[in-house]
């Protein structure tokens, strides 16, 4: 056995999770767990702080130095002003000016969940202002991703991988995302958590954390998608022989409640939005038609591919096609690794809705952003990798991050 493995053998109890009761019924030390979680995942967070901190250091130099204000960039610019006005307005009010397109229901292609908590801290908790409070939001969003990914490393592979998952996941080419006011951050915490939860069988954690994600993004049907696999998964090894909930057998109930419960937030806005515009149970389809996505598997990205091959276009286009060639070889890798069934179908939902769907070509990394399974692959390789490689590699992917995210962010002036 490998010292990697040995640091979190398959029988222990993962770290930073609360257990409802000991086998004599009493509590568990539930607020003991955490701190412990925390203090093992204390590097991957510090690193992780790190790294994006210097991000925003670089971002707002850049920004002071062309006349403009950090916060505005960070917290107002493109889909966060519709999160904003949403926020501060509701749905159905015109469009933020100079944003595209005007129409009076274009902004229910935006999932309801962030603006409503920027709406409550920025007005009720802590009346700090809209930016403010979805700035703040993000961020802690960003934090608890980068436990609950290292967490999921950790319980798969252990510490090293766990950490360096994380430090991955912030060094990615388009992480200056998980800095801006956006929902990728929300959406990658409540799915990480969501997964760990399945991966340590607490099944309805699972099923809630996964209907909570729902009310984030359209992608969220990843995360649903992954409950739905690991409760099946679950049911199977029990019905074939294992233990079941309270050490008896059979498959349990709490599976099949994840499963029902997972869809709620999801299908939930999108019956909603049907209702409220009229289109029937497909009308939130007819409102993404008005932005220019459908699913055509795959079909435009191959298009625009080609088009970028004979005719050219700016940085931003090349990069997603980098990103997206590099996605694609590390979800063959995932695949050969054979991870849980659960990251495996969350993963490729979220590559299938990314890289299938129509739309901003230069958006897509930003999609594939939550599918941080990607990146074990390569977390694996530098925890076997010796110091005097992993440096100069991390070391480049720093340079390349942090550069390409003041470029994309203050100097491209593109659409994000």
């Amino acid at each position: 056995m490998s010292a990697e493995t040995a640091e979190t053998p398959e029988t222990a109890e993962p770290p930073g999770t609360p257990r409802a009761a000991d086998p004599e019924g009493r509590p568990g030390p539930v607020r003991e767990r955490v701190r412990a979680g925390l203090r093992r995942a204390r590097t991957a967070l510090v690193l992780f702080a790190g790294i994006r901190a210097a991000g925003m250091l670089c971002t707002a130099v850049w920004a002071w130095h062309t006349g403009r204000h950090p916060r505005t960039l960070l917290g107002a610019s493109w889909d966060s002003r519709w999160y904003l006005s949403i926020a501060l307005h509701g749905y159905g009010a015109p469009a933020p000016a100079g944003m595209w397109p005007d129409l009076p229901v274009a902004d229910l292609a935006f999932f309801p969940l962030y603006p409503w908590l920027v709406r409550a801290v920025g007005t009720a908790a802590v009346p700090v202002g809209a930016v403010n409070a979805a700035l703040l939001i993000s961020w802690t969003a960003a934090g608890v991703a980068a436990w609950g990914i290292y967490a999921v490393g950790e319980r798969l592979h252990g510490r090293r991988t766990g950490t360096l998952l994380v430090v991955l996941w912030a060094l990615l080419p388009q992480a200056v995302i998980e800095s801006l006011a956006y929902t990728e951050s929300l959406l990658t915490a409540l799915s990480a958590w969501s997964l760990y939860a399945l991966l340590t069988r607490r099944f309805l954690w699972a099923g809630v954390l996964a209907a909570t994600a729902g009310l984030t993004r359209p992608s969220a049907l990843a995360v649903v998608a992954a409950v739905g696999a690991g409760a099946a998964a679950e049911v199977w090894r029990r019905g074939s022989g294992g233990a079941g909930e309270g050490g008896g057998r059979g498959p349990g109930l709490r599976p099949v409640a994840a499963v029902l419960v997972a869809p709620a937030g999801w299908l939930g806005y999108v019956l909603w939005v049907g209702a409220r515009t009229g289109g029937g149970p497909l009308g939130y389809f007819d409102v993404q038609e008005l932005w220019g996505s459908r699913f055509d598997f795959g079909r435009d990205t191959l298009q625009e591919i080609r088009h970028l091959v004979l005719s050219g276009a700016p940085p931003v286009h090349f990069i997603a096609v980098a990103v997206i060639a590099v996605a694609l070889l590390l979800y063959a890798l995932l695949v050969l690794d054979r991870p849980p069934v659960a990251l495996l179908v969350y993963t490729t939902v979220l590559v299938a809705i990314a890289l299938g769907g129509t739309g901003y070509f230069p958006s897509k990394p930003r999609f594939l952003l939550p599918a941080f399974p990607l990146l074990l692959p390569a977390a694996r390789a530098l925890a076997r990798a010796r110091i005097r490689t992993a440096v100069p590699v991390a070391g480049a992917l720093a340079a390349l991050s942090l550069g390409y995210g003041v470029y994309l962010l203050a100097i491209a002036s593109l659409p994000l």
